[in-house]
C-alpha cells in the first residue's frame, strides 16, 4: 500500500491547486484522477474551452460587423469551423500539459483511475491496469459537479446536449434553443449567435443570470436582445426531444419549439457517485452536496472537501482558494477564504464582473448603502475602443463608506473587477478607491469615477 500525507481525488482547479500548494508546504501528495487529461471540467470542457470559442467567435464577428467603423475594409470573410475548434482544443492540450508538468516539479504523485474511499485513511484506484491500494492521512475530496437536467428532457448527447457537447458542434445550427439564462447559457449562446445561429433562449425565471444585481443583469438583457437574442422568460419548459432530424421542446403555456439543436444549461450537481463515502461516514445535505465545517471537514476524521463538491458558488477560482486554505489547513492550522469578495465574471460582449452584496441583497437585509454609477459612454478609453455600452456600479455602506458590493458591465469588466475583490478583501472604503491614481486613459477610470459617485463628486459625469 503507497502511503501519502494527503490524497486528493479531483484534478480539477481545486484539486491540483490544493495538490501543488499541499507540496509546497512538504508533504506527501498524491492527485487522482480518471482522465488523462489533467485540469478537470473547468479545463476541459468549461471554462477554457468556452473561453476559447468566445474570442474566436467575437473575432468573427468584429471582422463582419465592427472593423468598418475603425476605417477597416474587409472582403468575403470566411468561417473555417474546423479549424476553430482545433485552436480550442490546442489551448486545451497546452494547459492540461503545463499541469502534468507542474505536478512533476513539485513531486506530486498523480494516479490516473477511479479514486473511491475504502473507510477510514484508505483510498482504492480503480485503473485500466487493477487496482491500487493508497493509505492516507488526510483525504481531500475534489470530485467538482456536472450538469443538471430537467425532466422529460431526453438528452442524447449529440443534438440534445449539456456544455460539453455545446463546445463541439461540428457545424453551425441554423437554430439553437438554449434552456437556462444563466452564465453558461449566455455564453455559449453568444458563441453560436457570433457565428451565424438564430439563438432562443429559455427561461423559467422572470430574468436573466439569477442571482447577479437585478439592474445590471437588466441592461445586459437589452444589451442581449440588440444583438440577436430571442428571449422568453418565465418558460417552464416541459420535455425535449429529437424528432426525425428536427428538437423539439416543449414549454408551459406555449407552442412548442422546432430546432436543430438543443443546450441544457440549468445549473450543476455534485458529482459523488461512486465515492464510498458511506464507508466513512461522511454526510451530505439533502440535495447531494457534502457537509463541511469553516475548515473543509467532513463528518468523518481525517476527511475533507471542497470545490463545487460542497455547494455554494461554483466557480474554479473558489474551488482554487478553497483548496489551498484546505492544505494551509492541513499542514499549519491556518487558512481562509473571504467569500464576501469572490468576484464572478460573464464573459460576453459586453462583459459582467461583480463581486459582492448586490443592491437586492443589501435592501432585503436591511442595509443602509450608498451608491454611484459611472456609464462606459463618458470614459476615453472606451470610446477609443469603440465600446461604450454599460457602467459601472459600487455600493458601499452609508455610515462606514466601506465598499459591499461592485457590478460592472462593459469591456474588459472580467479584468477590471480585480481591482474591486482586492479593494474589498482588504475592507477598503470608496473614498480609498476613489483616491488612488489611476492611469488615464485606461477603462480602470471608470471605477476610480464610480467610487467619486458615491459621495457626488464624479469628475466626468
Amino acid at each position: 500500500m503507497n502511503q501519502h500525507d494527503v490524497v486528493i481525488i479531483g484534478a480539477g482547479p481545486g484539486g491540483y491547486v490544493a495538490a501543488i500548494r499541499a507540496a509546497q508546504l512538504g508533504l506527501n501528495v498524491a492527485c487522482i484522477d480518471d482522465n488523462e487529461m489533467l485540469g478537470g471540467t473547468c479545463l476541459r470542457v468549461g471554462c477554457i474551452p468556452s473561453k476559447a470559442m468566445l474570442e474566436s467567435s467575437e473575432l468573427f464577428y468584429e471582422t463582419s460587423h465592427s472593423f468598418a467603423e475603425h476605417g477597416i475594409e474587409v472582403q468575403g470573410v470566411g468561417l473555417d469551423l474546423d479549424r476553430m475548434l482545433s485552436r480550442k482544443n490546442q489551448v486545451v492540450k497546452a494547459l492540461t500539459s503545463g499541469i502534468n508538468a507542474l505536478f512533476k516539479k513539485n513531486k506530486v504523485t498523480r494516479y490516473k483511475g477511479r479514486g473511491r474511499i475504502d473507510g477510514p485513511g484508505r483510498v482504492l484506484v480503480q485503473g485500466d491496469d487493477g487496482t491500487v491500494e493508497l493509505g492516507a492521512r488526510n483525504i481531500l475530496i475534489a470530485t467538482g459537479s456536472v450538469s443538471s437536467s430537467l425532466p422529460g428532457i431526453e438528452l442524447d448527447g449529440d443534438r440534445i446536449g449539456t456544455s460539453t457537447e455545446a463546445l463541439s458542434y461540428p457545424q453551425v445550427p441554423k437554430h439553437l434553443v438554449v434552456i437556462g439564462a444563466g452564465y453558461i447559457g449566455m455564453e455559449l449562446g453568444s458563441v453560436w449567435l457570433r457565428l451565424g445561429a438564430k439563438v432562443t433562449v429559455l427561461e423559467y425565471l422572470d430574468r436573466i443570470l439569477p442571482g447577479m444585481d437585478r439592474e445590471t443583469a437588466d441592461e445586459a438583457f437589452k444589451l442581449f436582445k440588440k444583438q440577436g437574442f430571442e428571449f422568453h422568460l418565465g418558460a417552464r419548459v416541459t420535455g425535449a426531444r429529437v424528432q426525425g432530424d428536427q428538437c423539439v421542446v416543449e414549454r408551459e403555456g406555449g407552442e412548442p419549439i422546432t430546432c436543430d439543436r438543443v443546450l441544457v444549461s440549468v445549473g450543476r450537481k455534485p458529482l459523488t457517485d461512486g465515492l464510498g463515502l458511506e464507508t466513512v461516514g461522511v454526510a451530505t445535505d439533502k440535495r447531494g452536496f457534502i457537509q463541511v465545517d469553516g475548515r473543509f471537514a467532513t463528518s468523518a476524521a481525517g476527511v475533507y472537501a471542497i470545490g463545487d463538491v460542497i455547494g455554494g458558488m461554483m466557480l474554479a477560482h473558489k474551488a482554487q482558494e478553497e483548496g489551498i486554505a484546505c492544505v494551509e489547513l492541513i499542514a499549519t492550522g491556518h487558512g481562509h477564504v473571504n467569500y464576501d469578495a469572490i468576484p464572478g465574471v460573464v464573459y460576453t460582449n459586453p462583459e459582467i464582473g461583480t463581486v459582492g452584496k448586490t443592491e437586492e441583497a443589501l435592501k432585503d437585509a436591511g442595509v443602509e448603502y450608498r451608491k454611484g454609477v459611472f456609464p462606459f459612454r463618458a470614459n476615453g478609453r472606451a470610446r477609443a475602443l469603440a465600446q461604450v455600452e454599460g457602467k459601472v456600479k459600487v455600493l458601499a455602506d452609508a455610515k462606514t463608506d466601506r465598499v459591499l458590493g461592485v457590478h460592472i458591465l462593459g469591456p474588459r469588466a472580467g479584468d477590471l473587477i480585480a481591482e474591486a475583490a482586492v479593494a474589498m478583501d482588504y475592507g477598503a472604503s470608496s473614498e480609498d478607491i476613489a483616491r488612488a491614481c489611476h492611469a488615464h486613459p485606461t477603462l480602470a477610470e471608470a471605477l476610480k469615477e464610480a467610487a467619486l459617485a458615491v459621495d457626488g463628486r464624479s469628475i466626468h459625469f
